[in-house]
């Protein structure tokens, strides 16, 4: 039905879920996070190796997510309503073949009492995971906070939200980020500082403000995943370094024991 997409459905993820009561809810969070999804791609870029070439991107997962009928940043969602008619015209176009083919950044999972977050590259780290983890429960709860206050989430034009998305992926950490609210440029990491900012009530209520920002200075002080992938290639212009690389920063191995 995908034709070529199918040939090309090769790509890893890091998803997050969050647990919802309901519909309702998980659409409401979902539309307070969506001006903050780029952020958290330039963050997590990790990919910027397609078919054997340097695609000069960072994040090429996200380009090629984007492809598919129903990627990249979710709606602004009026209500479950509104949420359910669209999912069923979507059916009934064949655009998707069932719930599964929402492959939004953020979507309502079709198996699970979850709103999922979707965004991410495959991390490079442990660590890498739980900084995104953190990152994502502090914008849930301050979403949260901010739905219980009756405060209505922003809405971007989507054409900035996209344009954002893109901009994030190509640059990661290293570039300039766009504002969808404001359509200004801002250093990447400027921006990250500005989220975390932002999330300080929530970081400091979950008990994640020292593990967070230790694990983004951390990362802002080593460079940005994709660079580092670019690095061990540059070494001997080999692919298989990249591979290595990868093994080695994901599952390093622990000091052996001299034998007694």
């Amino acid at each position: 039905m995908f034709r070529a997409l199918d040939d090309e459905q090769i790509a890893c993820a890091c998803h997050i879920h969050i647990g919802v009561p309901d519909l309702a809810t998980a659409l409401k969070i979902s539309n307070h996070l969506r001006p903050w999804i780029h952020v958290l791609i330039a963050l997590s870029a990790n990919s910027p190796y397609w078919q054997g070439r340097d695609t000069g991107y960072a994040s090429w997962r996200t380009t090629t997510w984007g492809r598919w009928p129903v990627a990249g940043p979710p709606p602004y969602f009026q209500s479950p309503s509104h949420f359910e008619d669209l999912i069923a015209d979507l059916l009934a176009s064949g655009t998707i073949l069932d719930p599964g083919g929402l492959y939004w950044d953020i979507r309502p999972s079709h198996h699970q009492p979850t709103l999922e977050f979707r965004a991410a590259d495959a991390a490079a780290t442990p660590e890498d995971t739980a900084l995104l983890a953190g990152i994502v429960r502090a914008l849930t709860a301050t979403a949260i906070t901010a739905i219980d206050a009756g405060q209505p989430a922003p809405q971007p034009a989507p054409e900035l939200l996209r344009a954002a998305g893109w901009r994030a992926a190509r640059d990661g950490i290293t570039g300039h980020s766009l504002d969808p609210l404001t359509g200004h440029l801002t250093p990447a990491t400027t921006h990250i500082d500005q989220l975390l900012a932002y999330l300080q009530p929530a970081l400091h209520h979950h008990g994640d403000t020292h593990l967070v920002h230790t694990l983004w200075s951390r990362l802002r002080a080593q460079g940005s995943r994709a660079d580092a992938q670019r690095a061990a290639h540059r070494h001997r212009t080999r692919l298989t370094d990249v591979v290595d690389h990868l093994i080695t920063t994901t599952a390093p191995q622990p000091p052996r024991r001299e034998a007694a």
